[in-house]
């Protein structure tokens, strides 16, 4: 019941998902939309970051470290903890510890920073040792790149 199509960012970026964007666009303008956030979203940070690591990950219990304590306090000092929250943790798990693969059970999940987005509208929070940059192997492509022996070449590009 939902529609769909294909879409081409890679090659043609913006451009390439328009379609997608009027599509998204048409379905969350209707009527009968339904859309609810998991959370109040005047709950306050905390309680919106233990609902999504309880009810989404399964965790048993959500930590702060000092640095995210702080930045909480900051961001509702700020007025801004009333937006929506984002968990950037390890995708190989539910939890933060991508040695726990999979839907662990009986964790906690740790966070260890709290950034604003505020031109996105959003909160992220940093749980575990994660980068932000999405998309990455184990090994990223990057590693391959060196220069030859001749020092102009670069080999590993493509």
């Amino acid at each position: 019941g939902v529609e769909l199509c294909e879409t081409d960012v890679y090659n043609k970026g913006g451009e390439g998902a328009l379609e997608l964007a009027k599509i998204v666009i048409e379905a969350t303008s209707k009527e009968n939309n339904d859309f609810q956030f998991l959370y109040n979203v005047n709950d306050n940070i905390r309680q919106k970051m233990q609902k999504i690591a309880k009810d989404i990950y399964g965790a048993v219990d959500v930590e702060y470290t000092k640095e995210a304590e702080d930045a909480i306090l900051k961001i509702e000092q700020m007025n801004k903890g009333n937006l929506p929250i984002c968990i950037a943790k390890t995708q190989y798990s539910f939890s933060d510890d991508p040695k726990l693969l999979g839907k662990p059970s009986g964790f906690n999940i740790k966070i260890r920073d709290v950034i604003l987005k505020n031109g996105a509208g959003f909160i992220v929070a940093i749980a575990g040792n994660i980068m932000t940059m999405p998309g990455l192997p184990k090994v990223p492509a990057a590693e391959q790149i060196h220069m030859a022996d001749d020092g102009e070449t670069i080999l590993g590009l493509f």
